[in-house]
């Protein structure tokens, strides 16, 4: 995942928003009598999850709770940073001992529902009609493939994510007509280019905007879905990009709803999220389990799954591997595209003099 700094209104750094998502996670386990320390790692940038590690390893920790900043599971998002935590576990001595436990996914926790929901009413307020506003929940995209051949849960999680959401508003008497879409933009023309043509979740966020806009929608507020912290597809592809094509498609008011961030109520939720996990912690070490592979690895499923989610009776399918989302060569060609299609981003906003580098003040304004 990229991140970007975070600076302060006079200018002043203050740091990578996991960072600082990362400190006041921890503030709210010790507020909670957990007095533990949280670590960040990332899969394409630094501190990477080899860093976090050896970081881990120097301080002694011999307890450790994983937990993927990603609110749904997909095999090529918390699966891919979860397929390298394996195995890096596997190769070192010290951590194949190492008591631990992973939280998949965390999208139906009713402090993230409520948090969400807490951002969309705001946000509703601020149109003149809040009532005829269309909800528009932009989600990552993935392959289609991932889902109907590799049983990826990533499209269900994000559905019923959405039901979720829309039935905390609903109790709030607020019942606007709401949609979900899948952006793919850059990253889906860099697939192009590296692998052939791929078909990808649908309804694509573009298509869906221009459809919106011969329907007649007048107001649209978008609601970025798969992510916790402001990032390209939230300052670009939604700010920039869609935020202009729905202008040009008719659209006359636009409103997106901040990133969850360091939203209190959120970050309140992880930590229970993490505290209800501590007592499947001492259960799980990789030597006690067979060399398998699994779509949730480092820990036995049944426990695993009661770590996460009492009330799912199974994991969604599959719990074997896929190889394309899970080789070597398919996670580094991924990262690649990934790469790519930020070069392509920062190549295009020092040709057109247009883009969220420009605006933030990092690049200059062409006169």
């Amino acid at each position: 995942m990229f991140s970007f700094c975070i600076f302060s209104s006079d200018g002043s750094y203050m740091g990578y928003p996991f960072m600082i998502q990362a400190e006041e996670l921890r503030k709210s386990l010790w507020s909670k009598n957990v007095p533990a320390k949280v670590y960040v790692g990332m899969r394409y940038w630094h501190p990477f999850t080899e860093e976090a590690i050896q970081q881990i390893k120097r301080d002694g920790i011999t307890k450790l709770v994983v937990l993927p900043l990603y609110p749904q599971f997909s095999i090529s998002t918390s699966g891919s940073s979860l397929r390298l935590l394996e195995s890096i576990f596997r190769e070192d001595e010290y951590l194949v001992n190492m008591q631990h436990t992973v939280i998949p996914s965390w999208y139906q926790r009713e402090g993230y529902i409520k948090a969400m929901a807490n951002l969309i009413e705001m946000e509703l307020k601020i149109f003149d009609s809040p009532d005829k506003v269309v909800i528009f929940f932009s989600a990552h995209g993935v392959p289609l493939a991932y889902v109907e051949e590799a049983g990826d849960p990533y499209k269900a999680e994000m559905e019923e994510c959405v039901d979720l959401i829309i039935e905390e508003l609903e109790k709030r008497k607020i019942t606007n007509a709401y949609t979900l879409a899948y952006q793919v933009f850059v990253f889906f023309f860099c697939f192009l280019v590296l692998v052939g043509p791929v078909e990808w979740l649908k309804p694509y966020t573009d298509e869906t905007i221009i459809d919106l806009g011969k329907k007649g929608v007048k107001s649209l507020l978008a609601v970025p879905i798969s992510f916790v912290s402001e990032h390209i597809e939230t300052l670009e592809e939604i700010d920039v990009e869609y935020k202009e094509l729905a202008l040009k498609c008719g659209i006359e008011n636009w409103g997106r709803v901040p990133a969850l961030g360091c939203e209190p109520a959120f970050i309140s939720d992880l930590a229970d999220a993490v505290i209800e996990s501590l007592p499947y912690v001492g259960a799980m070490a990789v030597s006690n389990i067979e060399a398998r592979q699994s779509l949730v690895p480092l820990g036995s499923v049944e426990e695993l799954l009661a770590a996460y989610d009492s009330q799912r009776r199974e994991l969604p399918p599959p719990v074997t591997v896929w190889e394309w989302g899970w080789t070597k060569s398919a996670e580094t060609w991924n990262g690649r595209a990934a790469m790519l299609a930020v070069l392509v981003l920062l190549v295009l906003e020092v040709t057109t003099g247009e883009g969220f580098l420009h605006q933030w003040g990092i690049l200059p304004l062409f006169r």
